[in-house]
């Protein structure tokens, strides 16, 4: 592979460091990173609103190659603001794809890398959100030939940025060099892909590999509001949407107030199980703690993957281009829940779980229909069945929606696995705002409720449907409200599916990362509230023990049952344990 046994281990350099760097500073800055970390290769930039002079670009290769470090190239579609004489309002200097000079440059930085690499990635500013008089004539005349009415951008800059990428970025590149291999690379924000020009199901029958984006950055102070989880999630999406393609996934140190948060997207990065491993930037990183932090955990985090298989979870189906309750798959992933993705329908799969955003398949109705009578388990969202209520859900589910919501902090959890008695009343962090599923009893039964007053709501509701069941769950208005569900609401959501026969009896903002070789990490968040604990790990069946690899040491069964056993593990906060199913 590399320096390391189970990844590549590479960085991003920037045009404009490129440009300002010289040979001693680069020197100086190479042997800081090679202190702490063995660098596999650079992705080494000529365009980023400037152009580098070809003589940096090439003194910067060499002296990189020199230190056995492999170069590629890269590319960020912007264009400097004081090279657009009309000043068009471009969020981020982003190209206007109706801009003569603009493209005419995207054709000679094309060339420019085929020239000089054997491969480049196109950084995440691909994408347009132009509305100059060119744009709005260029969408008018498109949605017009279409039959689009409304006005929107989705389907003329899904054309538009298809048409650019084939014309004005791999032709020029492939006339260089016909062996040049050309890679985009996604960004994190995937719900909005479509209303900008990213167009994942298209492009990825031109460019020859992707990449993923899995950077989180900070949930609250930022417009980015990604649960971490994410850096875990969108590297299976990419993965499974077009195997063996998947480049790696790429992260930074921006908006990050915590170390062990910038620490965190390596991790879940590396437990998807990349061929590489992306820091953005050297220049951004260079003598900064970042890079001894994550040096640090390099090696560890190797280790742990010598002895991972192929990761494995509840899929999540996220058809191409579509939005809805963005990112609640991974603040469901934040709670413990295993979940992947993937943009096609996981037929096969023994469970699945399908959200407001799965709903944008116009055909889906009929396929969960399908799939539960057929003896499938599929957990939705409410979101899910209100934007299918006007297709056919009602032959499922005798649930309905009447605008109703309550504001709840008490809970009632029935058949929980882990209680003698099987039914707690647990009382929440903070009331919570959630929607009331109105449902018939003895049609459709709850398994968790809310509780107000004299009233109780369902939260969790159970379907039969032929050979099969649908669960229904409520979610809070405020998704990171999931964070304050006490442990045994979180605890009977895991039981219901268990991923490799195993769940978590925890709280919250722990994630569990399961894999087809019986192998697990646990990973508890450093987070507001979240304190070294006790948990327990259910795993079904009757197995000896639990092997801690890297510890090299066993863990005996806390107690079993005829049907599971059970182990107690303590955890702590920014600490990643790897288990191994003994059986």
């Amino acid at each position: 592979m590399g320096n390391y046994r189970n990844f590549k281990l590479v960085v991003y350099f920037v045009a404009g460091g490129v440009q300002h760097t010289t040979q001693e500073e680069l020197e100086k800055d190479l042997a800081f990173f090679e202190r702490y970390m063995r660098l596999d290769k650079v992705y080494l930039e000529p365009y980023r609103d400037i152009f580098a002079d070809e003589d940096k670009f090439l003194m910067c290769k060499a002296v990189l190659e020199k230190h056995g470090i492999e170069v590629s190239g890269g590319i960020t579609t912007t264009f400097s603001a004081k090279e657009d004489e009309e000043k068009k309002q471009r969020l981020f200097n982003t190209f206007c794809y109706n801009d003569e000079k603009m493209v005419n440059r995207l054709k000679t930085v094309s060339a420019f890398l085929g020239r000089h690499c054997s491969e480049f990635i196109i950084d995440d500013f691909y994408f347009t959100n132009c509305t100059c008089k060119k744009c709005r004539e260029g969408r008018d005349a498109f949605n017009a030939a279409h039959g689009i009415t409304d006005g929107s951008w989705q389907a003329y800059r899904l054309d538009l940025m298809q048409r650019i990428s084939k014309e004005a970025m791999i032709a020029p590149a492939k006339q260089a060099n016909p062996d040049c291999s050309i890679t985009i690379k996604y960004p994190n924000w995937a719900e909005s892909y479509q209303e900008t020009g990213y167009n994942p199901k298209e492009q990825r029958t031109i460019f020859d590999n992707l990449y993923t984006g899995t950077e989180t950055r900070d949930p609250v102070t930022t417009d980015q509001h990604l649960p971490r989880y994410l850096s875990y999630s969108l590297m299976t999406y990419f993965e499974n949407m077009w195997p063996g393609h998947n480049g790696g996934g790429w992260f930074d140190p921006f908006d990050m107030h915590i170390t062990e948060h910038y620490l965190e997207q390596a991790y879940l990065t590396a437990f998807a199980k990349p061929k590489e491993m992306m820091m953005f930037c050297f220049q951004a990183l260079r003598d900064t703690m970042n890079v001894p932090a994550l040096g640090f955990q390099l090696d560890k985090l190797d280790a742990v993957l010598d002895h991972c298989g192929n990761p494995i979870g509840i899929p999540c189906y996220l058809p191409d281009n579509c939005q809805g309750e963005d990112n609640i798959q991974d603040f469901l992933g934040m709670v413990g829940l295993p979940v992947v993705c993937t943009p096609y329908f996981p037929a096969e799969s023994p469970c699945l779980l399908l959200t407001r955003s799965s709903a944008c398949d116009q055909e889906i109705v009929d396929k969960l229909e399908t799939y539960v009578a057929d003896g499938g388990r599929a957990l939705v969202t409410h979101g899910f069945l209100q934007a299918t209520m006007d297709r056919g859900i009602q032959r499922m589910t005798s649930i309905r929606f009447e605008g109703r919501k309550v504001i709840a902090d008490d809970y009632l959890v029935e058949q929980l696995p882990t209680r003698m008695y099987g039914r707690t009343y647990p009382h929440g962090a903070k009331p919570i705002h959630i929607a009331v599923p109105e449902m018939r009893n003895n049609s459709t039964w709850s398994l968790i409720k809310t509780r107000v007053g004299q009233e109780n709501f369902g939260m969790l509701l159970r379907d039969t449907y032929g050979k099969g069941e649908m669960l229904t769950l409520a979610v809070p208005d405020a998704f990171s409200d999931l964070y304050h569900l006490p442990e045994d609401v979180l605890t009977r959501i895991r039981a219901a599916f268990p991923v490799g026969g195993v769940y978590l009896e925890a709280g919250s903002r722990i994630s569990l990362f399961p894999y087809d070789n019986d192998a697990m990490i646990v990973y508890p968040y450093v987070d507001d509230g979240v304190q070294p604990s006790i948990i327990r790990i259910h795993v079904q069946g009757q197995v000896k023990a639990l092997a801690l690899p890297i510890a090299k040491r066993e863990l005996a069964p806390l107690y079993t049952t005829e049907t599971k056993t059970v182990f107690e593990w303590r955890i702590q906060p920014g600490r990643y344990d790897l288990f191994k199913i003994l059986r």
